[in-house]
C-alpha cells in the first residue's frame, strides 16, 4: 500500500457558536484519495464538525476556534485566508439538494462563473465534463436549458455534485448525500462516489452503517458527553472500526446499528 498522504489534518481542533463549545478537542488525519466517514448519533455535531472543515460554519453565526485545521499543510482558520479559494477546493454537498431556480447549464456553470470569466466554448466543455463526472450526462444532455427543478430528487442530488466537481476541489465534503432518497438513487449516489474516490478525497456523513463499510477507507465514531459537547471517541480503518472498536462506546453504536 503506497504511503497516505494527509488532505486535512485536524490538530486538537475545538469549535464554538458564539460562546458555545460545540466540538472539543477532536484530532484526526483526512487522507488523500480516500473516503473517511464520520458517524455518531443525531445532533452530535458531526454536520458542524464538517463544515468546519471549509468554514462553512462561518455563513451562519460568529463562530470561535481553537487548534488547527490544515489543508496540505496550511491553517484554514488564518487571517489571510481566501475563503472563496477554500470552499472551491473545499467543496460541500448538503443532506437536501439545493438547486437555484435556473437550467441544468447554468447551475453547473455558476460556480465557474464566480471565479472568472471563460469563452463559451470553454464553459460548455467545463460544464459537460462536470456532468459526465456525476455520471448525469446521458440523462440530461438533451435538458441542460431546461430548469433543474424539473429533475428527480435522486438526479437534483447528482446535479449538485456536478456543480460542486465543475470548481475542480481537492476536497468533497457530503453531509448525508443519500438522505431522503430512493434505494436506486442512493445506489447511484454510492456508485458515483465510488468512481470519483481515485481523483478526490472525499470526508461523508452518514447514519447508514451499510454504505459506511460499502464506502469508507476510514471512520470516525463521533459522541456527544453529557454536556452535550461533541468529542471524536475513535478514528481507525473502517474495518477495525467495525470489527474491533477499541471503545465500548463505539462498540455499543456501531454493534447496534450493524446488526
Amino acid at each position: 500500500m503506497s504511503k497516505l498522504i494527509s488532505a486535512i489534518r485536524v490538530k486538537n481542533f475545538s469549535f464554538y457558536y458564539e460562546t458555545q463549545k460545540i466540538v472539543e478537542g477532536v484530532s484526526m488525519d483526512i487522507y488523500q484519495n480516500q473516503i473517511t466517514a464520520i458517524i455518531g448519533s443525531s445532533g452530535c455535531g458531526k454536520s458542524t464538525f464538517l463544515k468546519s472543515l471549509n468554514r462553512m460554519n462561518e455563513l451562519e453565526a460568529e463562530v470561535t476556534v481553537e487548534g488547527r485545521v490544515e489543508f496540505y499543510g496550511q491553517n484554514i482558520y488564518e487571517r489571510r485566508v481566501n475563503l472563496s479559494r477554500l470552499r472551491r477546493q473545499i467543496s460541500m454537498v448538503f443532506p437536501k439538494p439545493n438547486l437555484f431556480p435556473m437550467s441544468v447549464y447554468d447551475n453547473v456553470a455558476y460556480g465557474v462563473k464566480l471565479v472568472g470569466w471563460h469563452p463559451k466554448v470553454e464553459l460548455d466543455a467545463i460544464v459537460e465534463s462536470a456532468i459526465k463526472a456525476a455520471e448525469l450526462w446521458d440523462e440530461l444532455k438533451n435538458k441542460l436549458h431546461k430548469s433543474a427543478l424539473e429533475l428527480s430528487g435522486g438526479q437534483q442530488q447528482r446535479l449538485c455534485i456536478a456543480r460542486a466537481l465543475a470548481v475542480k476541489p481537492k476536497v468533497l465534503l457530503m453531509d448525508e448525500p443519500c438522505s431522503g432518497l430512493d434505494p436506486i438513487s442512493s445506489m447511484q449516489i454510492e456508485n458515483l462516489i465510488q468512481s470519483l474516490r481515485s481523483e478526490l478525497t472525499i470526508v461523508i456523513v452518514t447514519h447508514n452503517m451499510q454504505q459506511v463499510t460499502r464506502l469508507s477507507d476510514f471512520t470516525a465514531f463521533f459522541h456527544s458527553n453529557e454536556n452535550r459537547i461533541t468529542q471524536m471517541i475513535e478514528f481507525g480503518t473502517t474495518n477495525k472500526i467495525f470489527t474491533n472498536p477499541l471503545d465500548s462506546r463505539t462498540r455499543d453504536y456501531v454493534f447496534a446499528r450493524i446488526n
